[in-house]
């Protein structure tokens, strides 16, 4: 196929760019680049693409695909918190226009990068399937059902959107980031000897490896259209729910020398929710996710002793999205709208 991805140079996209050209498709990249100076490692893949933002798509940039992969977003709630109402703008309308010039365009199948965060304040340990009322408690949860909800009215027997709910995402990327809870808890252990908890560590998080989420996607691309089309898939393993002392305590045994310790004034957390994720393995048998966290955390682990991260590098803009879009703002590269004051070439 010819595919488009947008958010290329992101943390998921960095990671599925290459195993998308492994699959023998054609891909181009559409992507604003705002983490251009957040690289872990050099990016694996180079590919065609266009450094522009989300707002600005027009008809001509989605001419001529099979599918899209739309990964592009201000991809967590302290950058979505930062300004809702650009969330709003970015997340919901700047997708939902992108949706459809890509119906008009002929574009046959669509999948949206939405996320486990739309069940939000679920509460409780009951498993939550694809039914499952949808409570987001941050702009970000709520711009991805709002994209979901207005994308679905779009399906025809031409246009066929998937959206696959993605488990919170971790793993090493070229474009690392450590705002993500179990990257973040390694890169605590491994800088300072400690594995800081800021909430009282019993809130529900699915975990899903960035590979596992590029695994569901190449199904997504590969599956019959009457097994996918506008539908909802939980992305993730069901035995990859955790609390989050239990990967503290995960951490706790990969790293040597480390303790766990939880922050004074750290309470309940309401994003709280255990997700059942049986309809993509039992839909999708063909998809094989294989990570856990205890593989992960040692992936982690090894990445970031490899490279020697500083807790100057962890705790500063670099692999953390919020500091970095507010140190391009008071350095004057981008505006209070989030676009480039500097010119970029198209």
């Amino acid at each position: 196929m010819r595919i488009l991805v947008t958010g290329d140079k992101g943390y998921i996209g960095a990671v599925i760019v290459p195993m998308l050209l492994k699959q023998g498709h054609t891909v181009c990249g559409f992507d604003a680049d705002w983490f251009e100076d957040s690289s872990f490692v050099e990016l694996l893949a180079r590919i065609p693409g266009k450094k522009k933002d989300l707002r600005d798509v027009e008809a001509s940039d989605v001419k001529g695909f099979d599918a899209i992969i739309h990964l592009a977003a201000l991809s967590n709630d302290p950058l979505g918190d930062l300004n809702p109402s650009l969330t709003g703008e970015i997340n919901h309308i700047a997708s939902v226009r992108l949706a459809k010039l890509a119906k008009d365009a002929g574009v046959q199948r669509f999948l949206f990068s939405s996320s486990c965060s739309t069940y939000g304040a679920a509460g409780g340990d009951a498993l939550l399937n694809e039914e499952a009322p949808l409570r987001p408690v941050t702009p970000y949860g709520t711009s991805k059902v709002r994209v979901e909800e207005d994308v679905a009215k779009l399906a025809d027997s031409h246009f066929s959107p998937v959206f696959l709910r993605n488990a919170t995402a971790y793993g090493v990327s070229p474009r690392l980031r450590f705002d993500l809870v179990l990257n973040n808890l390694v890169a605590w252990a491994f800088t300072t000897g400690r594995i800081l908890i800021k909430s009282d560590g019993t809130p529900w998080r699915p975990i899903v490896h960035i590979e596992d989420i590029g695994r569901a996607l190449i199904a997504m691309l590969n599956a019959p259209r009457e097994k996918v089309h506008c539908q909802a898939f939980n992305v993730g393993r069901t035995d990859e729910n955790y609390q989050i002392r239990e990967l503290a305590e995960i951490v706790n045994r990969t790293v040597p020398g480390c303790r766990v310790e939880y922050a004074q004034d750290g309470g309940p957390d309401r994003r709280c929710y255990r997700v059942d994720f049986s309809k993509l393995a039992r839909v999708l048998p063909e998809c094989k996710l294989q990570w856990t966290a205890r593989e992960g955390a040692n992936e982690l682990y090894q990445a970031i002793q490899e490279v020697g991260l500083q807790l100057d590098d962890f705790e500063g803009p670099r692999y953390r999205r919020i500091s970095h879009i507010q140190r391009l703002m008071n350095d004057g590269r981008m505006d209070s709208s989030l676009r480039w004051l500097e010119k970029v070439a198209q």
